[in-house]
């Protein structure tokens, strides 16, 4: 399982960067491989299940993710057990004025995808996108 951890610093109030990110419709706007949330349900834990589309080295792969862990202003635990099984963990913490946000990813890239030669490839890939993602947010968060 690969795994990835990354965290950026937004000049913004926790409350406000942990409610952008609490709403799943909005992980699209900064998330330059997610290609559509859809189904959203809300759980009894406050967290919500939904439907995705994720393009990876070029193909498209579709998934159910749950956020089996979900407290306010802290911490979103986000499981996908379907077509790319992985665990994000996105933690926020008020810090210097503003908000810490520290993402921490394991996944396994599908067998579809890779070879061995390829796996390395693809890892520089996603670090490089879970960089992205967090300028994004800090850039949407502060504009």
């Amino acid at each position: 399982m690969a795994k990835i951890e990354k965290t950026i610093l937004i000049n913004a109030p926790v409350e406000k960067v942990f409610g952008f990110m609490s709403q799943p419709e909005n992980l699209p706007r900064i998330w330059p491989s997610l290609q559509e949330i859809r189904n959203v349900q809300s759980l009894p834990n406050g967290g919500y299940s939904y439907d995705w589309t994720y393009k990876m080295a070029g193909i498209r792969f579709d998934g159910k993710a749950e956020w089996v862990e979900f407290v306010k202003n802290e911490r979103i635990l986000d499981k996908n057990e379907s077509s790319i099984p992985s665990t994000f963990i996105w933690s926020f913490q008020a810090k210097e004025g503003g908000t810490q946000v520290t993402l921490n990813v394991e996944y396994t890239i599908p067998g579809s995808v890779t070879n061995k030669l390829a796996e390395p490839i693809i890892h520089k890939v996603n670090e490089q996108e879970a960089l992205t993602v967090l300028a994004n947010l800090k850039a949407y968060m502060e504009g």
